[in-house]
Order: C-alpha cells, then sequence, then structure tokens
C-alpha cells in the first residue's frame, strides 16, 4: 500500500481504503456564452473563471454559494446539446427562503413541491423523476423530499432541494459542515424546537441545553439517531 493510502476500521478489521475522490466540477452546455454568464451572475454565484484561447475556446467557471462544486461552460467545451443537462441539484436548508431569493432575483421558479408517489411514464412536467408532483412542500417537511425547479436560459433544468437531516452513511463518522451562518441557523432553530419539546416531556428545565443541541446538530447532519 502507497505511503498516501488511508485505512479504515470495519467489524471484519482493517482494509485499505480509496483516497478521497471529489466531484468538482458539471459542464453545462449552452448556446450563447454571455447570455449564460449574465444569467448565473445573476443568481449570485460566484465568478471563479473566465479564460479565452483565441477565438475558438472560451470557458467559464461559477460556484453556487457554499458549494464544494461548480459548474463550467463555454465554447466548445462540450458537444453535448445546449439545454441538455436535466436534474441538476442544489441542496438548500430552507426551500421557502431559497425560492424567495431566486424570485427575488428574476428568477421564473416553480412553486415548491413534493413527490405525490404515483409512478407516471410520461413528459418531466409536471413529474419527477416518474413522479407526480403534489404542489407543497412535503406535508412532514421531510428531509430530502420538497423541491422547486427553474431552468436557465437554455433549458438547463435545476432542481433545489431541501434537506436538513441527512440520511446515514452520508456525513462520515461525527463530522458537521456548515457551508454558511444561514445554515447553521437553521439547524440550531430545530435543534432549539425539538429541545423545547424535550423540557416538555421531562417536565424540567435542562442546564445543560448547550450540550443537547450539540449532540442533536451532530446527529442529525450525521443522519445518526437523535436525542430525546
Amino acid at each position: 500500500m502507497s505511503s498516501t493510502s488511508l485505512r479504515e476500521e470495519t467489524a471484519n478489521g482493517t482494509r485499505a481504503r480509496t483516497l478521497d475522490t471529489k466531484l468538482e466540477v458539471v459542464v453545462i452546455p449552452v448556446s450563447d456564452v454571455d447570455r449564460a454568464k449574465a444569467f448565473y451572475a445573476s443568481l449570485g454565484w460566484r465568478l471563479d473563471a473566465d479564460f479565452a484561447g483565441g477565438d475558438s475556446f472560451r470557458v467559464i467557471q461559477f460556484t453556487p454559494p457554499g458549494s464544494g462544486g461548480s459548474v463550467i461552460f463555454g465554447k466548445n467545451v462540450t458537444a453535448a446539446a445546449p439545454g441538455s443537462a436535466q436534474g441538476l441539484y442544489l441542496i438548500v436548508s430552507d426551500i421557502a427562503a431559497a425560492r424567495d431569493d431566486l424570485l427575488g432575483r428574476g428568477v421564473a421558479i416553480s412553486e415548491v413541491f413534493h413527490d405525490g408517489g404515483d409512478v407516471h411514464d410520461g413528459a418531466d412536467e409536471p413529474y419527477l423523476f416518474g413522479r407526480l408532483r403534489v404542489g407543497g412542500p412535503n406535508p412532514e417537511r421531510r428531509s430530502y423530499r420538497s423541491f422547486a425547479s427553474f431552468r436557465d436560459p437554455d433549458g438547463n433544468g435545476w432542481l433545489l432541494q431541501e434537506v436538513t437531516a441527512r440520511l446515514p452513511g452520508r456525513i462520515e463518522g461525527d463530522d458537521t459542515i456548515f457551508t454558511s451562518p444561514a445554515e447553521l441557523a437553521a439547524a440550531l432553530r430545530r435543534a432549539a424546537a425539538a429541545h423545547g419539546e424535550h423540557e416538555k416531556r421531562t417536565g424540567q428545565h435542562d442546564a445543560n441545553w448547550a450540550d443537547w443541541y450539540a449532540e442533536y446538530v451532530v446527529q442529525e447532519q450525521a443522519g445518526k439517531p437523535l436525542p430525546s
């Protein structure tokens, strides 16, 4: 095993673990580079690069706020048909606030919807991966279940997806990562609401509320059982 290899403990002993392989760039096929640049700038995304190689090549990179991944587009960057990129996910902790932000920026975005469960083989509107869209957020406001959609000027399709608690295995160990103050604040508000219910059940004030909050936030993001 090379000196750069990692090891992880398993139920059956120790085994070699592959090195981190991070998905950081997605290519978006567009027909008008300057129009696409203006659109993605209007979303409030960070412009990382705009490089040209003569008249035959140009590449532009944008990164959404708080994202570890970026998109690139340009001239002679991809042979894919403009508008053919679909199902591009943007994960948000508060879908109503994220939708309002995009509306305020002049983006034509759908109402919030959730998966109705009925399978359908027709076009993707008003369906989501073959399932009927139902207006409004998920009734139980379950993580991964509420969406809103919009398209760029070429028709590349984006989905906002509300994620407040990760499924098990999505976050390794007890790592807890927040990419913005707003995301952390939302997690703390959920912890506060849950802690209020905890005090109602116990019938007493919890002087160790900070420890309880911390455990809740870490367990929620890791997809582990929450304190009660």
